[in-house]
């Protein structure tokens, strides 16, 4: 985990390179606005976008690429929290049954348009892939039924594999470079800003959003509009902790590195997983990249969030059952076949009707809330950044209706 530096207008550019692609040159500054062959125009809408994960990044991308002159705030660094953390899996129909059903299925047809744009492939490990679910009981014998459809490299004792997704229909992205990727974009090509410090309050003025005041009066940045995209630190403000209470889901990971990375296919997986001591199964997942690394996630509950990103911390026990559940899935994963890399925690930001908050902030005018996507904060971030800098510069989105994710709903909720 990298070391918090103090809050201050500079950043390190190396925190900001993808490893897989070495070409991107940043300043040292706080990043300059594009240089004087992109002469701004005049009248340009000011934007600051507060929160530099993947919903603030997509935010900023598509206003920045809309023609507005935007500005990202960062405590820490560019996807430094959940962003920096997920699993990256991206599924076009997953969540057709219910509120997310456009905003998933937009969402999940913009990352193909990135990657094509963007050279997803290369920049940040975007490909389509088939995706499993299995029950896994902890040391039990591995069977030779029902295996047909499991790829060679799950050894373990699964059973009862099933196809839940395939090339067409489920995807990946390396979070973290696919975030930073698009940011490095903006920057180069539509003279984002990016300053790091953090947000004390938004400055209200006859009802409209006018400006954001960086902590201990470090800086006052004017702006046209401002959106807030803080994650579980939305709660922070209490702009939005007096209308809605957004919380975090703590959840585990861990990056492995087999020593035959080449054995390990594009299958992500779904379990079942049954603890040899019996007790509730839980529910990992499991997801190899394309950088020959193997990413497991699970080990969830709702806690505390500390102030500062950098302090989260995994908890080693959970760490250890992770762990412990890649050995039982392959043998390739297992003690002595794989290094433990990464063992990590972060927080997902969930809302109490388990629905993300996007729109116009009652009451001021110019001041706009993305946050509460919970663990489909990847998927969604494409459709959500452009569906905002629609709201934002043409005063609605076509792109996706964001009526059933407006903030005004929890007004309404208050009556009665």
């Amino acid at each position: 985990m990298v070391d918090k530096a103090v809050p201050s207008p500079f950043i390190n550019a190396a925190l900001l390179r993808p490893p897989l692609r070495s070409t991107f040159k940043f300043s040292t500054l706080v990043f300059a606005r594009a240089s004087s062959s992109m002469e701004q125009p005049q009248q340009q809408q000011r934007v600051v976008v507060c929160g530099g994960g993947v919903i603030g990044v997509c935010t900023a991308y598509f206003l920045a690429k809309k023609g507005a002159a935007v500005t990202i705030v960062e405590k820490s660094s560019i996807a430094c929290a959940a962003s920096g953390k997920a699993g990256g899996f991206l599924a076009l129909d997953w969540c057709d049954d219910g509120s997310l059903f456009n905003l998933a299925r937009t969402s999940f047809n913009l990352h193909r348009s990135l990657a094509l744009e963007l050279d997803g492939p290369q920049a940040y490990g975007y490909r389509p892939l088939d995706t499993l679910s299995l029950m896994v009981t902890e040391e039990q014998q591995p069977t030779s039924t029902s295996r047909s459809i499991l790829p060679p490299w799950v050894d373990g004792p699964a059973r009862n594999p099933r196809t839940i997704g395939t090339t067409e229909t489920t995807a990946q992205v390396h979070p973290l470079l696919f975030t930073r990727t698009l940011l490095s974009s903006a920057m180069a090509k539509h003279g984002l800003e990016v300053v790091i410090g953090e947000v004390e309050r938004i400055e209200v003025e006859g009802g409209r959003a006018t400006a954001v005041v960086l902590k201990d009066g470090e800086r006052v940045i004017a702006a046209d509009a401002v959106v807030l995209a803080l994650g579980p630190w939305s709660g922070r403000l209490p702009l939005l902790s007096s209308l809605f209470r957004v919380y975090g889901l703590k959840a585990h990971s861990i990056v492995l590195e087999p020593r035959e990375p080449g054995a390990i296919t594009p299958h992500a997986l779904f379990l079942s997983y049954y603890p040899a001591q019996g007790g509730k199964p839980m529910d990992p997942e499991v997801y190899p990249r394309p950088t020959g690394e193997v990413y497991l996630c699970g080990m969830s509950k709702e806690a505390e969030v500390p102030d500062d990103p950098e302090q989260v911390m995994g908890d080693p026990e959970s760490i250890k059952v992770l762990r412990r559940v890649a050995g039982s899935v392959s043998s390739y994963l297992g003690e002595g076949e794989a290094n433990l890399k990464i063992g990590q925690a972060c927080f997902l930001p969930c809302t109490d009707d388990s629905k993300p908050v996007i729109g116009e902030v009652p009451n001021a005018k110019g001041c706009y809330v993305a946050t509460g996507h919970s663990c489909w904060g990847i998927l969604n971030g494409p459709a959500t950044g452009a569906a905002m800098a629609e709201l934002v510069l043409d005063g609605r989105a076509s792109i996706v209706d964001l009526t059933p994710f407006s903030p005004a709903r929890f007004v309404g909720a208050r009556k009665h």
